[in-house]
């Protein structure tokens, strides 16, 4: 099989406190397939996970626009605490989904897809304890390894991450199978 996704751009958004399993994995899974990684912080600033890695965003959420990437992946953790206070962030994260293009989510980041205002009506999976945040913002939630509806894949752990990375290449390969682009 061709690689179909060499030369795409994946853009991850990260704060301070992010599950570095959830931030490292899909961004050494993604770049093993040719995916060009970069990582978006609120400020150039190193940033820290909860496990004590850190990494030096390549930008700051300022200096980037959506229409630069093709996909979007968001790590959990206390991290999505911090994104969702950023109105760049969830325009950022806002315009990825009208555009239709890819999200990928995992654990904690659905809070940053509420406050975005991308989850209403929406089929997602999450960790338990944002559970009732998603059902509140509209979502229809379940309890799986990888949910995806349309442009976003969502996972529960890291102990899903297997499962997320698979079904996030799978439709960051197949773009045809998402909807049109979402109208807000």
């Amino acid at each position: 099989m061709p690689n179909d996704l060499k030369g795409k751009k994946a853009a991850f958004v990260v704060a301070d406190e992010f599950e570095d399993l959830e931030l490292f994995h899909p961004l050494y899974r993604l770049q093993e397939e040719g995916i060009s990684t970069i990582v978006i912080g609120l400020t150039k600033d190193p940033i820290k996970g909860k496990k004590g890695y850190s990494i030096t965003p390549n930008a700051s959420i300022d200096e980037v626009s959506s229409e630069k990437f093709d996909f979007l992946v968001v790590p959990g953790g206390k991290s999505p605490e911090k994104l969702r206070l950023s109105k760049e962030i969830l325009r950022f994260v806002k315009d990825f989904d009208t555009q239709g293009k890819p999200i990928a989510a995992i654990c904690h980041a659905g809070q940053v897809l509420a406050s975005a205002g991308i989850v209403k009506n929406r089929t997602l999976t999450c960790v338990a304890g944002i559970r009732d945040d998603m059902i509140n913002a509209g979502a229809h939630y379940v309890d799986q390894a990888v949910v995806t509806d349309g442009n976003l894949v969502t996972s529960r752990t890291p102990s899903d991450l297997p499962e997320f990375a698979r079904a996030m290449i799978e439709v960051f390969r197949k773009p045809q199978l998402l909807q049109a682009p979402r109208s807000r």
